[in-house]
Order: C-alpha cells, then structure tokens, then sequence
C-alpha cells in the first residue's frame, strides 16, 4: 500500500466517482463524525457519485438512501441496492434475489444462528438485526465485549459449513445464501442505474474501506483507498488497496474526499 499523498493528481482528478464502506471508514468508533458528512456533501458538490457499499441491513440503508448526500446505496453486502428516485419523489429497491429465495435464505440462516450461540460464548447476534432482509449478523465486538480472532474465525467456519457465503467485517460477521457480494452487486448497479460499465471504468472510481469483507472491492478497483485502520487487517485479506491514508476511520475519508476535490479543482480550466 502507497501513501495517499503519493497518488498523481492527474488520476484523482479523472475519478468520477466514490464507492464508500461505512463502519470505521466513514464512521470513526461506531459515529458518524460532522466532518465525514460534510465530506460526503462536499463530493457531491464537486461533481462525484457518492455511494457506501456496506455490510448494514436494510433498515438503515432506507434512511441512507433518503436523508444521505448519496447517488445509492449497496446494503447487507450486496443482497441489494437502495436508490431516492427524485423524479418520482419516491424510494426504490432492487433485490438480487427474489422473494422466495430470501425467505428460503433466511430460514436456512435460523440453524447458523443457533449454532453460533450455542457454540461460541460471548458472540451475539447484531443489534440491527430486525432490520435486515437477507442476511445474518454475528456481533463480535460492537455491542459484546471483543472476541479473539480464533472466534471470528470458528464464525465464519461455521457460516461455511452450512453453506453459506461468510465475510468479516470491522464488527460483524455477516453470512447469507446467495451467489453475490459488495463487488457483483456495484457492477449491476452502475450498469441499471448509471449505465456505466464498471469492468471497463474501474480506474474511473474509487473504492474506500477498512476490513477484510473489502477485500473483492480492493481486488477490482486500481485505485482504491484503504483509510490507516485497513492496516490492521492487513493479513486477513486476500487484496489490498493500492492507496492508504494517514488518518483513520472517518479522518481517512475526509483526507480521500479533499485529496479528490483539491485535484479536480487544480485540473479545471
């Protein structure tokens, strides 16, 4: 990973968007800083998509998507995405997964979750769990006191034994039924909504984020940016950002955010 500050202008300056994580990438120890928002607004202004990429369920992501300075919002690790139609006045979902195949993933998940509780002390199931539509979320240090990373992992080990896709998070661990992810469900995004190929304008974009459920996204995009806390999972991931800030959490996004406008600013005529 090189610095942030490293980065040619010219390269921040062409980018025409910003993919976001949000849980210690926009938000610094669990809370959205005035600073983070700010720099979200300021991109915006600038002339850059917004959109988190996030692990959080449905619930939030509605209010993401309605009250938020964002273009859209990919939620529960990519079983959807949330967008404000303005024309329309209205909010709209499209689900990867139809109804039945949700329902069907969702009673699957109720064995994963006993499992879980049964056979790991101290793990717990995610305070925003009534909120979410298609997947499971195993607390280990958000509301619980923090599990040692042999737990995590025994999570995800379990997760996978009943088949189900199992990524870690910051806080969580979040597992559902269903062949896609943060990375598959941006592409069928931006093609649906923005009709931007995403495989052929990946240095166009920017990805932002800190833990190993990050790591497709970190994969696919050039020039994407881990803020300084990424170090801290740094073997735990199968890829890597090629940038890095010098701040953590929110502070990094707002360094990424200033670093983008400050170059577009140097490069208009």
């Amino acid at each position: 990973m090189t610095p942030l500050a490293s980065c040619p202008r010219d390269i921040l300056a062409a980018i025409r968007g910003v993919f976001t994580d949000i849980d210690e990438t926009l938000s610094t120890h669990g809370r959205l800083t005035a600073e983070a928002y700010l720099a979200m607004e300021a991109l915006k202004k600038a002339g850059l998509l917004v959109i988190p990429v996030t692990g959080r369920p449905a619930g939030w992501c509605d209010h993401i998507a309605r009250f938020w300075p964002v273009d859209a919002v990919v939620g529960e690790n990519g079983a959807f995405w949330m967008w404000h139609d303005t024309k329309a006045g209205k909010l709209r979902t499209r689900f990867i997964q139809s109804d039945s195949e949700r329902a069907d993933g969702r009673h699957r998940l109720e064995a994963v979750r006993s499992e879980v509780l049964r056979c790991i002390p101290g793990a717990g199931i995610a305070s925003d769990q009534p909120y979410r539509l298609a997947d499971l979320a195993i607390d280990f240090c958000e509301d619980v006191p923090a599990l040692p990373r042999s737990d995590i992992e025994r999570i995800v080990a379990i997760f996978e034994k009943h088949g189900a896709h199992a990524k870690v998070s910051s806080i969580h661990v979040n597992g559902w039924f269903g062949n896609y992810d943060k990375l598959t469900t941006s592409k069928a995004m931006m093609a649906e909504l923005f009709g931007v190929d995403l495989t052929h304008e990946a240095g166009r974009y920017v990805f932002s984020g800190d833990s190993p459920n990050d790591s497709p996204m970190f994969g696919f995009f050039p020039n994407a940016v881990g803020v300084a806390n990424v170090c801290d999972f740094a073997e735990a991931m199968a890829h890597l950002p090629h940038w890095v800030t010098t701040a953590r959490s929110g502070a990094g996004f707002v360094e990424l955010a200033r670093a983008l406008i400050a170059a577009r600013k140097q490069h208009t005529p």
